[in-house]
Order: structure tokens, then sequence, then C-alpha cells
């Protein structure tokens, strides 16, 4: 099986599964006659990874491939394992990849090449790596804001073509192991791959952007990109977004939240406990409940508050949930419910197609108030006021709350203060918002009191 003595460049798809602005799979084919592109299938992440986002996987491997000629290579094994069988039997020169921030990620290339295979790092999922943006004292940066003006004078490269020819090898019966997975039934994910991320941002720039900064905290129309699980997957490159993107206060506040996906990323590589553990430390102390039947009420999209509910029914049904509503319903379990952050965010973990490690563990600990937010204040949102506010013709709940579909815009988000709120079948509340507030500023004056 040697492909004799022609040089052969291994290029390893982790969260790069796409041909254009991919500056390891460049580098491969510039640097062999021929490269074999590869995925593993990494069995300690599948173990942790939901149905939903296990489906987009497998479609977006399935992209990939057609976009290959058929050609991608998929191997089932330890990646050391993998990767020496294929060196073995191939004339292999380099082993590309994109390089890896998250903790996973970095231990898991340590061991690749503490095991003696090379690993050639040539470019990283973000527009700028983390780790580069700095204080001119050279410390990292730890809020948001002047990380962002850092940001942006570091700038970034513009983004490159796709390979106009990849001399692949065509890979044999036992490099085929496509994952099976589906979606859950009654579910509804995103379109995969590299084609249909490039398809949702360009209609995206026709239509949306224009208004962006107006619209995007608005849950019940199409406002977003709904870019991030191509995003997540690297089936487009930030930078080919930012290339896009002109000088309007609706492109700045879009810049803008590109840039707190790398904030994250960066603020994670620096602090890898924060996966798990607290940013702000003190907030550890605090008094929390166990999750019992609330918490699971919560899950379900059951806890009597609509715009709540509709997030929560929202996530389980289609692996995504309208970033507004994120904080929402974690301002509730947090707040409302008195639930550590870190059962939302496995949670999260498990129904998100577009799941990141980094603006999960730090988007949650941001509304819980453990983060790195600057505000010198815990902040509480109000479910109700917040579905008035950015949903107020109910258009969002009664999408996916039908047991709500006979109310009118004015009555909707409190289906208690009217005779037939409950007539089709909707949940009383599980708590009153106004007494849990006043509960969980007591909470957290407990904590500074040392208490």
């Amino acid at each position: 099986m040697s492909s004799g003595a022609n040089p052969v460049a291994i290029i390893w798809f982790r969260r790069d599964l796409r041909l254009t602005d991919h500056p390891a799979l460049s580098d491969a084919i510039a640097n062999s006659e021929a490269i074999i592109p590869l995925f593993i299938l990494d069995e300690k992440l599948i173990k942790y990874a939901g149905s939903k986002r296990l489906a987009y996987l497998a479609n977006s491997l399935r992209a990939l491939d057609a976009s290959l000629d058929y050609k991608l290579h998929i191997r089932v094994g330890d990646q050391v394992e993998v990767l020496k069988d294929l060196i073995a039997k191939h004339n292999v020169t380099g082993v590309y990849i994109s390089e890896e921030f998250e903790p996973y990620g970095v231990a898991r290339d340590n061991r690749v090449e503490a095991a003696g295979i090379p690993l050639i790092k040539v470019g990283s999922p973000y527009a700028v790596s983390p780790g580069r943006v700095r204080k001119p004292d050279g410390s990292n940066y730890r809020v948001y804001t002047p990380f962002y003006k850092g940001w942006v004078a570091h700038g970034w490269r513009i983004p490159i073509a796709a390979p106009k020819v990849i001399n692949a090898i065509k890979p044999g019966a036992d490099a085929r192991n496509f994952p099976t997975w589906i979606a859950p039934a009654g579910s509804e994910i995103f379109e995969a791959g590299e084609a249909a991320a490039f398809k949702r941002w360009n209609e995206f720039k026709k239509g949306a952007l224009a208004h962006y900064d107006e619209a995007r905290n608005m849950a019940g129309i199409d406002g977003t990109s709904k870019l991030s699980a191509h995003l997540k997957w690297g089936e487009i490159h930030p930078r080919t977004l930012l290339a896009d993107l002109g000088g309007s206060k609706a492109h700045e506040v879009y810049r803008k939240e590109i840039a707190w996906r790398e904030f994250y990323a960066d603020v994670l590589h620096h602090y890898p406990h924060t996966e798990h553990e607290y940013y702000s430390p003190q907030f550890a102390n605090m008094r929390y409940d166990e999750p019992g039947k609330k918490f699971e009420l919560w899950c379900e999209g059951k806890t009597g508050y609509p715009f709540v509910d509709a997030a929560m029914r929202q996530i389980v049904k289609e692996g995504w949930m309208h970033n507004r509503t994120r904080m929402v319903v974690a301002s509730f379990l947090v707040k409302d419910l008195h639930v550590e952050w870190q059962h939302g965010a496995n949670f999260f973990m498990e129904h998100l197609v577009d799941f990141d490690v980094a603006s999960n563990s730090h988007g949650w600990q941001w509304t819980a108030g453990c983060g790195t937010d600057a505000s010198p204040y815990y902040r509480v949102f109000n479910p109700i006021e917040q579905g008035k506010k950015f949903d107020p013709e109910g258009a969002y709940i009664k999408k996916y709350i039908p047991e709500l579909r006979h109310l009118s815009a004015d009555q909707i988000h409190e289906p208690w203060l009217y005779l037939d709120g409950y007539s089709q079948g909707y949940v009383e509340r599980i708590v009153d918002h106004a007494q849990e507030r006043i509960e969980s500023l007591a909470r957290l004056e407990e904590i500074k009191q040392g208490n």
C-alpha cells in the first residue's frame, strides 16, 4: 500500500471541515505530491456529544468527503495508533493540523507529539489565535472591551481561496468508516457542510445583516446569522466573515459578536480550569440548590414562564437556541432556581449542535455573574419583561408552545393573569420570579459578607 517515493502529507481535519481559507490544507498540498485527508473519530469526544451534534457532524463529514472527490479517510481508534499506521504505510513527510487551544485539544495534540509524531501547526479556528492579543505590558486581557480594541488593532490576514487541485490518495475500505448518526425523531437540525455555510452567510449578508444591530435580540424573527454551528465545525472561517464586513453600525456589532467568541477562547486558553470551575472563585461559596424536580422542568421547558420554556423547547428540538434566550434561560436557572451554572452548561453541551466549550462555559459564567463581566452588579434577567421586549408579538413563544397560541400578544407573556391562560394545558409557574430575585440577591450578600 505504499505510495512510493513521492512525499505524502497527512491533513488531519478536526474543527476545520472545509477547503476554503484552510492554511494547513494549503501548506500540506504545497509541500507534498499527494495528501491523505484524514478524520479520526474520537471516542472520548463522542461519549460527551449529544445525538443532534453527532448527527450534524456525520452530515458535515459527508459534505467534506464530497468536496474531496470522495477521498476523505475516516478512521476509528486512538489518534497515535491511526497516525503511526498511516505514516508506516506511506512516505509521510508531515502531519498538518489547525492548531487547537481548548484544554482537551491541547492535551490530545501534546500526547500525539510525545509519541514521536511531529505535528505541523498552521492556522487555527480563530481570526486571531488565543494568546496573541496582549496588553502593552504583555499580560492577557480579562475584560472584553479592551480585548476587542486590541484584537482589532492586531488584525488578521485576508482569507485564501480553496485549492484548485487536490491530489488526494484514495482511501481503502478500512478508511471509510463514516458514522451513521441520525438526529432524534422530531428534531430539526441545520444543514451541515461548507456549501451550506456559504449559502447561509450570503443570505444573511443580503438580508438581516443590514439591521443586525437592531434585530439580533429579537427572538421571533430571522435576525441572526445562525452560523454558530458552521463556525464550531470550521465549515467557514471567521476571517471569511470579517473580510465582508464594512464600517456600518450593524457590521460593527456583528464584528463584535465574532470577537466575543475569540475573547472567550483567549480566556479559556489562559485559564483552562474555567472550563468547569469558577472564573471568580468566590462564587463557588454561594448557597446553591441541588438540581431536582424544578431543574427537570427547566430542561423540559415547563417552568411556566413562556419565554424561558419556548427557548428550552427550541434547543431540544433544533440543537440551537437564540443568543438572547440563552442568557434568559441561564439567568433563570441560576438566579430563579438557584442551581449552579455547570448543570446548565452540561445540558447545553448535550443538546447544542454548535457547542463550543469556551463560549459555553464563559457565556454561562457571564450570565451567572461569576465570569469576565466588568459590570459591578449581580444581573438578574426578568423572564417576563425579556419576553415582552424581545418577542413583543409572541411569535417565538407561539412557535414552540402550542398551548399558548390562543392568547394575544398582550396576554401571552403572562398567561396566569387571564381566565383562559391555562385552558390549552400550559403549566403553572414553578417559582415566583420577584421572590426568587430577592432570594438570589440575599445569597449574594452572604458571600459578600464572607458567611
